[in-house]
């Protein structure tokens, strides 16, 4: 049985996020919040309870925020980094009309990301997720570990597809092109358009190995299987695509191919 914080500045959508709460099962108790300081005063109470000092407070702590992001002040992510530095954090839902947010959100290890309107069915695999995740924490409200499936979410990415929200693992995403506003991730049994630029990505999935190699393509270093120089001009093959290598790129992939293969050989076998 899970103990839920609902926030949102806008009392019709307050109102039937606390309603959809409280007609789950696995929903023990609802407190509500009309914006992000009253959140805070109800999240800091129930710190103060969690570590024994003076609370306003049940004693029960709070296992999940169902967070809109588009308040006044703080707002939605602001509060999620401030949760995120509290040593044994709740879990989050992001609930919110924009789309914008959602990898910026996953960044935050958000658990799910609902676009309202909100649908039942929707609403139900959300909580879904926090009740396995609270259990696979062994406790109310487990802190992010490399091992956490909570923490798993920071390596995937959300896409919509008519309504649905799917997630992709990063890891499976072997290139990415541009396409407008939007980027393409390209897997080896599909694609799936973001609503991210290219842009926003290169930064962010750096660290996942992702380097540019043209204006409108990046690529996965780990997922490149062949390296070809004709006639002056560079290509890369990935399964059964090639792609062309930009001369302003080129040196940077060498360069970068050449110490993730020296990697790969110092790595022991198992």
């Amino acid at each position: 049985m899970l103990r839920a914080l609902a926030v949102d500045d806008e009392e019709p959508a307050l109102a039937e996020l606390v309603y959809l709460l409280g007609e789950d099962p696995r929903i023990a108790s609802v407190v509500a919040a009309g914006g992000t300081t009253e959140a805070l005063a109800v999240l800091a109470a129930d710190a103060a309870a969690a570590s024994g000092g003076p609370s306003d407070g049940g004693g029960d702590g709070i296992d999940v925020v169902f967070l809109d992001i588009d308040m006044p002040g703080l707002g939605g992510l602001g509060v999620a980094e401030l949760l995120g530095g509290l040593p044994a954090p709740p879990l989050i839902v992001f609930v919110t009309a924009h789309e914008d947010f959602a990898l910026r959100a996953f960044d935050l290890k958000a658990v799910d990301y609902l676009l309202k309107p909100l649908r039942r069915e929707r609403f139900a695999e959300a909580v879904r997720r926090v009740a396995e995740l609270t259990r696979a924490g062994q406790g109310p409200r487990p802190a992010p570990a490399a091992e956490d499936p909570a923490h798993a979410l920071a390596d995937q990415v959300p896409v919509e597809l008519a309504g649905v929200t799917r997630f992709v693992a990063i890891p499976d995403i072997t290139w990415v092109e541009a396409q407008g506003d939007y980027a393409r991730l390209h897997t080896a049994h599909g694609s799936h358009l973001l609503r991210v630029p290219l842009s926003g990505l290169e930064e962010q999935w750096r660290a996942h190995g992702f380097v540019r190699i043209h204006r409108s393509r990046l690529v996965a270093l780990g997922h490149i299987e062949e390296l070809r120089l004709e006639g002056g001009n560079l290509t890369v093959r990935i399964g059964e695509r090639t792609l062309a290598v930009s001369r302003r790129n080129a040196r940077e992939l060498r360069d970068l191919l050449a110490r993730h293969a020296q990697g790969a050989v110092g790595r022991p076998h198992r």
